[in-house]
């Protein structure tokens, strides 16, 4: 076995909580602008003082309201200021903040919330609010539903006014770091979502620790940086940055809607990013196709070109002089565009939720946004490794944080350790037990090999791994990667366990195809189910299969491919509310055509297969 482990920066106090950031900042720094909140499309300013008299009377109207400590609320809604707010304000009156994304289903809803326990429930709106009274006779313990949209927050503060300041901070300090502070639950790829038990100890060990690595607060994260959250904050990743923004005092604004992420970034002008491999994946593509379809595609074609190499080159010494030349000359053509698409501010882009993979990763740090690559589970309150500046391996995901220890086992799995790691699955007990090892360390699940000196790489989800009918192991990350590249493509997945050889399913982005078929002279717009036969459309995707097949073996590349009726969606069933793609339950779906690929044999060969 291989190991790794980095000597922790912070150990929390027995007395430490969550809340000590928020009243902190208000005492030292009241009068400091310290959040934007959007209100009806303006960003309006919070100071760090504002912040903790509301936080103080929303705890004081959930005490009075009859809260106890040790009480599970949940919040369904959307990244917002209200959220955040509600979170400090649970925390304070000694509650339990129970996450769920806003786009689960009623199911899911009825499950986390019987299976916490929750006795309330913070909601965006009336439409989110429907979806819980439809279940709340299955979930007996609710007894209220608070509705943003509807002046809750404002009520319940006003309902608080009899409960005096000593009585909510000694509500407060009766809370322990070992106190239950979150239940998270897993968004579930495959099976009933787990809730993962994290203490206030879990996140400040997380938060602390990551903000005193190297470089992190002096380059990325102080009081002069500001960063917008616009992935769900009921993830454990958004939630953790959230929280390392309140305590290193970043300036913090929040968007609910992804769509419109491009422009209130240029609007807000972050300095840093958190967003997941799919939304860089998306500018990328973006950029790329764009200029293809303005008679620039070959000026983009080098400037991605050399991006890549002067990224890679700052691995080795630095780029050449005339690499440097090269990327200024560029510089001005292409990346500076690209910067102002992003407020024209931003230098970090933090990555989550999946692999970025070293080709997005050497084109943004080419292009002058440094991607901090990291990895985590919900169960270890997101990042264990993160690349950091001035000690970045692009391709990988870094080295162990402080306080955190990384093992590779005899079959290849990454186990972990550290003051990050949950408690337990709760009221799971079998769940647990498989989750650990006899010694204790966690079992991620992932795949991967550890460098010498603690660089991390992931290859993949050991559930993932396929083996064909020849026993051929095929971890389907990095053909998918290299799939995704192509700007037709939205998502796709690689398939072929047990069967004779590798295939795909592949689904076509709705948004950029019109600008397809004007490229070949198609007068009348189609949508993607009625394109999925049409020979030039997929003799474009089969250049894409076969660029993807140039990073792995003849065994492992993909034979075969079926262009599917429509896109992995959130709403569909087949994402994660983090874009991740659901294997399983894209695998049973689409059991069909995935049988029909195998039946057809050689009607549609691509180039691995003849080679």
């Amino acid at each position: 076995m291989h190991e790794f482990s980095e000597p922790t920066r912070y150990l929390p106090e027995p007395h430490d909580t969550l809340t000590d950031d928020v009243l902190i900042n208000a005492r030292e720094h009241g009068s400091e602008v310290g959040y934007s909140r959007l209100v009806d499309g303006a960003w309006v300013p919070v100071t760090h003082a504002q912040l903790a008299t509301q936080v103080t009377d929303v705890a004081a109207g959930l005490m009075a309201w009859g809260l106890a400590p040790g009480d599970r609320v949940a919040i369904m809604a959307g990244t917002s200021f209200e959220w955040m707010l509600c979170d400090f304000a649970i925390w304070m009156a000694g509650g339990v903040t129970v996450p769920i994304y806003e786009t689960s289903s009623a199911e899911q809803v009825d499950w986390i919330l019987r299976d916490s326990g929750a006795v309330g429930i913070f909601v965006a709106n009336a439409e989110l609010a429907t979806t819980v009274q439809s279940v709340r006779d299955g979930a007996a313990d609710v007894r209220t539903v608070w509705i943003f949209d509807a002046g809750a927050l404002e009520a319940l503060a006003a309902s608080g006014r009899d409960i005096a300041p000593a009585e909510v901070e000694s509500r407060r300090t009766s809370r322990r770091s070992d106190s239950l502070a979150t239940i998270i639950y897993t968004s579930g790829t495959t099976g009933r979502p787990k809730g993962c038990v994290i203490t206030h100890a879990n996140l400040l060990s997380e938060v602390r620790n990551v903000v005193a690595a190297r470089n992190v607060t002096e380059l990325v994260f102080n009081d002069q940086s500001k960063t917008l959250l616009f992935i769900p904050v009921a993830h454990i990743l958004a939630r953790v940055i959230q929280l390392a923004a309140v305590h290193n005092r970043v300036h913090l604004a929040h968007s609910s809607d992804a769509k419109k992420a491009v422009p209130l970034i240029k609007d807000f002008k972050p300095s840093a990013v958190l967003a997941v491999p799919y939304v860089f994946e998306k500018i990328y593509n973006t950029a790329k196709h764009k200029a293809a379809s303005e008679g620039k595609g070959w000026i983009f074609g080098l400037a991605d070109t050399t991006a890549r190499e002067y990224s890679e080159s700052l691995d080795r010494g630095g780029p050449s002089l005339l690499l440097r030349l090269r990327h200024a000359v560029f510089d001005r053509l292409v990346y500076g565009k690209l910067r102002a698409a992003l407020g024209g501010e931003v230098a970090y882009i933090v990555s989550g939720g999946a692999p970025l993979g070293a080709r997005l990763g050497h084109f943004f740090r080419g292009v002058g946004v440094n991607p901090l690559e990291g990895y985590g589970l919900t169960e270890t309150c997101a990042g264990v490794t993160l690349n950091v500046p001035g000690q970045q391996r692009i391709g990988t995901v870094g080295r162990p944080v402080p306080g955190c220890a990384v093992r590779i086992a005899e079959d290849g799995e990454v186990l972990l350790k550290g003051g990050t790691v949950f408690q337990e699955y709760w009221h799971n007990e079998e769940a647990t037990r498989e989750a650990f090892d006899e010694d204790g360390w966690f079992r991620s699940g992932d795949l991967g090999s550890l460098d010498d000196d603690g660089y991390l790489t992931i290859t993949g989800r050991k559930k993932d791994l396929i083996v064909t009918a020849g026993g051929k192991n095929v971890a389907p990350a990095v053909l998918e990667d290299r799939l995704r590249a192509h700007w037709l493509l939205s998502q796709c997945i690689v398939v072929g366990d047990r069967r004779p050889y590798v295939a795909a399913l592949l689904t076509i982005d709705a948004e950029v195809l019109p600008q397809w078929q004007a490229q070949h002279g198609r007068t009348e717009q189609a949508a993607p189910e009625q394109l999925r036969e049409d020979p030039a459309l997929l003799a474009e995707l089969q250049s894409a299969v076969d660029d993807a097949n140039k990073a792995v073996s003849n065994a492992e590349a993909i034979k075969q491919f079926a262009v599917l009726a429509e896109d992995f969606t959130v709403d569909g069933g087949l994402l994660t509310p983090t874009l991740k793609v659901k294997r399983q339950v894209v695998m049973e779906r689409y059991a069909g055509e995935i049988d029909a690929i195998y039946a057809r044999g050689g009607s549609r060969t691509t180039e691995a297969a003849r080679r």
